[in-house]
């Protein structure tokens, strides 16, 4: 893979795993749920695919801008997402463009929240999208950061989705403080999530997460939930960074 996510122009696994998560209904609200708290003011989305997330800060009424990569996702993203008052545009976003203060010069220091959900292990130089998602926030502005846990985990799955590790709390921490944020906290998600991406991505050999598996999944959304209340977000097949520009 290069050093940018840009070696699909159509990403046929991710969005097949896109639209399987999509009527997962119950579990985008829980993952909306853990990140809502944290996103205020003028929030940018980068990597916002084909809006499952995207759709529950509209319905909310969030001042949002959103942004991907390939030129399909944003075409999709545009005819659902449109009609929204709050929506204050569509952006097409490459997190580490060799030009990007020049790009994107008119949107850096702009925004009051800044959030990537399973985008930068998509990114080889990591540290250098950590940067750019920096140069996008207001002084004090909020950087929301999820990704996927253990290297231990990574399989098939990760392998047809592009992504080049999964993290730790300690290793995502790690990557914050290299770029001089300050941690709010960090924190896991989804720990029922790792004996099925287990079994489906390593003992099945799936390259693609199939709608079927995954509203089974989502109607038990109640039940994991509880889960990781019993844990304390102590384990979790994502994890999650909240930081701070200073």
């Amino acid at each position: 893979m290069t050093d940018q996510y840009t070696t699909k122009l159509i990403d046929e696994e991710g969005l097949e795993t896109l639209n399987a998560i999509a009527n997962a209904n119950l579990f985008n609200k829980w993952m909306y749920s853990r990140i809502a708290p944290y996103c205020a003011g003028h929030i940018l989305e980068i990597g916002s695919g084909i809006g499952n997330i995207s759709a529950c800060f509209l319905k909310n009424k969030s001042t949002i801008t959103l942004s991907d990569l390939r030129d399909n996702y944003l075409e999709i993203l545009k005819e659902k997402f449109n009609v929204y008052p709050t929506l204050q545009g569509f952006i097409k976003l490459d997190l580490v463009d060799p030009d990007f203060d020049q790009k994107f010069n008119h949107l850096l220091g702009t925004f009051d929240t800044v959030y990537a959900l399973n985008v930068i292990e998509h990114i080889n130089d990591d540290v250098k999208a950590i940067a750019n998602c920096k140069k996008l926030l207001k002084v004090n502005g909020t950087l929301v950061i999820l990704v996927p846990a253990y290297q231990l985990l990574y399989n098939r799955f990760d392998k047809e989705l592009e992504h080049f590790r999964r993290y730790t709390r300690s290793s995502l921490n790690k990557l914050m403080l290299s770029n001089d944020l300050k941690l709010i906290r960090t924190n896991y998600f989804n720990l029922a999530g790792i004996p099925a991406w287990f079994l489906f991505g390593r003992i099945l050999n799936k390259k693609t997460i199939e709608s079927g598996p995954m509203n089974l999944y989502n109607k038990l959304v109640p039940f994991l939930k509880l889960i990781d209340k019993i844990v304390f977000n102590q384990m979790g097949l994502s994890v999650i960074c909240i930081a701070i520009k200073r």
